[in-house]
């Protein structure tokens, strides 16, 4: 299974966070699958690829509980939502 979750990155004290698309039995700091965005705890700074996590999403990927927040944040699930409406017939 794939969850997007956090890479830790940065120096001591200065951590950095990479979002990546990455086995679940892979450690935190393990080889990912594709890296789809960062995260600055320190600057309040974030960027998502939102293409690339709707991708995963879709075929069935599990954010981290702090993944799914910061993507709250920036809007990827309304993306997600809107993106399966019904059918009307």
């Amino acid at each position: 299974m794939v969850k997007l979750r956090l890479k830790r990155c940065g120096r001591k004290q200065r951590a950095i966070y990479q979002i990546v698309a990455i086995d679940v039995r892979s450690r935190r700091e393990g080889r990912a699958l594709c890296k789809v965005g960062f995260y600055d705890p320190i600057k309040s700074q974030t960027y998502l690829n939102v293409s690339v996590i709707l991708y995963f999403l879709e075929k069935g990927a599990q954010p981290t509980g702090t993944v799914h927040d910061i993507s709250t944040k920036a809007g990827v699930f309304m993306n997600l939502h809107s993106n399966h409406q019904p059918k009307v017939n």
